[in-house]
């Protein structure tokens, strides 16, 4: 109880000492303030960028393996070069793949290119053409908002079907249903018989909605006979997902006819790649943000500690009376760390302020989301930095003589 009655007591006059120097109190916590602001808007943009990455890479999808000659990470020039050198993935082995595979719900290949997509006087540029087969509906977890996916039998027939995506739709068919329309592709038309979900971009980067897909003989007879694939892997239960990989690597490794001891002639991609990438990028932006944050931070905390002995040298008679009247060394102690501390809140108070205006100008250019979190993480920083700034003055008032202090004038 008697510690209660002293912090509320060290508040008190605390919040007094502040109120009579206010000038003083205010350029104390500048540098409290611009190292707040930083460590916020750090968080923020981090947090930001964290939950878009989560929801950009979801469309990859846990449960899916991709098969390609290329890994989606290089080390080296020189390994890509000699990744560049491996023998393509032909159709006849995706579909002994389908075959063969126990372990897998779905197997569809994918193959692409950009083009320009016309109907009637409209066009649309830059548009994935994505060649593959009936399969993609599962394997890719793809959902059509209006018509339907095109059959395994006209995928096998090749006929000259295709779905949209919703950017597409929008772009070309203002004002119609774009269902039974024909678009072109170069010199191939293409009847629509459905429009994909809207799902955005991948990574800020690439649109999913400026696509088109088509069976991947009518590809195959129209834009590139022999394609190198890609092949989507969806794992019957992601429990397994690792014996499915290594599963598809060996059936893989028997199709291609590989010896024993033979490096892979291709890779097996899946979503923890792109995860543990941005884990590396954002812990050295965040390494980085910690080092400019701790500058500002020290610069603003040698500011409080220098104010505090300041206002000790100030106050040195103040502090005589109080313990020549009974007041202990943990009273006065505590006084002048809520003192050193108030400054400090206050100072991050208006850094949150601050922060959160500057929050909403960078989400204009990134994601960045000041979540209750990031305030309480803010918050703690500044009482922390006025705790530790304050400590040196206030066991320096704590340890005064009574006698000497009141001899001070």
């Amino acid at each position: 109880m008697n510690i209660l009655m002293e912090i509320r007591e060290g508040m008190g006059i605390s919040w007094a000492a502040i109120r009579a120097n206010k000038m003083r109190s205010v350029l104390t916590t500048i540098g409290i303030v611009i190292g707040i602001v930083t460590v916020t808007l750090m968080g923020t943009a981090i947090e930001g960028l964290d939950k878009a990455f989560l929801k950009s890479i979801s469309i990859i999808g846990t449960d899916v393996l991709y098969v390609s000659r290329m890994s989606w990470f290089v080390d080296s020039r020189e390994e890509w070069e000699r990744m560049q050198k491996r023998r393509p993935i032909h159709m006849d082995q995706v579909k002994e793949l389908e075959n063969r595979l126990t372990m897998a719900r779905a197997v569809a290949p994918e193959v692409e290119f950009s083009a320009s997509v016309g109907y009637r006087r409209r066009h649309a540029n830059g548009v994935r053409i994505i060649g593959t087969t009936e399969a993609m509906q599962r394997a890719g977890s793809v959902a059509v908002t209006s018509g339907r996916f095109f059959s395994m039998a006209e995928s096998a027939g090749g006929r000259p079907v295709c779905v949209i995506g919703s950017e597409v739709a929008t772009n070309l068919f203002a004002a119609v249903s774009p269902l039974g329309e024909r678009v072109r592709v170069g010199q191939a038309t293409f009847e629509v018989v459905g429009v994909l979900e809207k799902k955005g971009s991948f990574l800020g980067m690439m649109s999913l909605d400026n696509q088109i897909m088509i069976p991947t003989r009518q590809f195959a007879a129209e834009f590139w006979s022999t394609p190198d694939y890609t092949v989507q892997v969806k794992v019957a239960d992601l429990a397994h997902i690792e014996d499915a990989k290594e599963e598809l690597r060996a059936v893989l490794r028997s199709i291609r006819h590989l010896a024993p001891g033979e490096p892979d002639d291709f890779a097996i991609n899946q979503q923890d790649q792109f995860v543990k990438m941005f884990n590396r990028l954002g812990g050295t932006i965040a390494a980085v943000g910690l080092f400019i944050t701790g500058l500002s931070l020290f610069v603003g905390g040698i500011g409080i500690m220098n104010i505090m002995f300041v206002s000790v040298a100030e106050r040195t008679r103040e502090i005589g009376i109080r313990k020549a009247i009974g007041a202990k060394r943990r009273t006065i102690l505590i006084q002048f760390l809520i003192e050193a501390a108030t400054i400090c809140l206050l100072g991050g108070a208006i850094a949150l302020l601050l922060a959160f205006v500057l929050t909403l100008v960078v989400q204009r250019f990134i994601p960045a989301t000041m979540s209750p979190r990031i305030v309480g993480i803010g918050l703690l920083v500044a009482g922390v930095t006025g705790v530790l700034s304050g400590f040196l003055p206030a066991w320096r008032a704590a340890r005064m003589n009574p006698v000497d202090a009141l001899r001070n004038e």
